[in-house]
């Protein structure tokens, strides 16, 4: 049995700038391998309604799962919660339920709920609602595709949310051979082991320390028992 698949959408032109830097992407790697979901691409768009819309729609069907970050904010270029309405023609205004979370958080901070921030109440027509304990403004979900804001504590916070909702699979497992060998030297070898282990997945990783040089060979699947005859066999030829 395969593992559920996901592919993740980091919205920004601020990313793509180089302005901000992206943790999201690792973020949520790292909690979909805890529970057995494969994430197989990410994509980085900017604030472009046109790519937004055709990347949603195009990994949607790819996928079991789409993930995206970033543009569900107050401004008027955070357009990510129009795209996926329109890339499932589906119509969006202000829901009753997200505005009355808006309106108890800022309350209760003393703050006026005014245009901008009602912004962040537009949810599109059909969608399940994302809980927020951070910053109290809502993600979404939309079909398969989840919607969560690009700020990191808030994604975290939505990603801890989602999860438990998800049907996952086994596990990722990795294990690590260091190798005090040139990359040149163990290549055939090395691909002698990944033909004979065709479910696994073997990177080799070249490091240089105090004038050594050599790989770390790293093998990730779900198959403890197919991971271990392969370290075996890494083992085996090269001590």
């Amino acid at each position: 049995m395969t593992n559920p698949t996901a592919a993740m959408i980091v919205i920004g032109d601020e990313i793509l700038s180089g302005r901000t830097r992206d943790s999201n992407m690792h973020h949520l790697a790292g909690e979909l391998s805890e529970v057995g979901i494969d994430l197989k691409e990410v994509r980085v768009i900017g604030d472009d309604r046109g790519v937004i819309i055709a990347a949603v729609q195009a990994l949607s069907k790819a996928f079991d799962h789409v993930f995206t970050s970033g543009g569900i904010g107050p401004t008027h270029d955070d357009i990510t919660a129009d795209c996926i309405a329109a890339a499932f023609n589906r119509a969006i205004d202000v829901r009753d339920d997200a505005r009355s979370i808006l309106a108890a958080f800022y309350e209760k901070n003393g703050t006026d709920l005014n245009t901008a921030r009602l912004r962040m109440a537009r949810i599109p027509e059909g969608a399940e609602l994302i809980e927020n304990p951070v910053s109290a403004a809502p993600g979404f979900k939309l079909e398969n595709v989840h919607v969560m804001a690009g700020v990191p504590s808030v994604f975290q916070a939505m990603v801890a949310s989602v999860l438990p909702t998800l049907t996952g699979g086994a596990k990722l497992i990795s294990e690590t051979l260091r190798i005090e060998r040139g990359e040149g030297d163990i290549a055939g070898p090395l691909g002698e082991v990944a033909e004979a282990h065709p479910a696994l997945s073997i990177g080799s990783y070249p490091f240089q320390r105090n004038g050594v040089f050599g790989a770390h060979v790293v093998i990730r699947g779900n198959d403890a028992e197919d991971i271990n005859s392969a370290m075996s066999q890494l083992k085996a030829i090269f001590g």
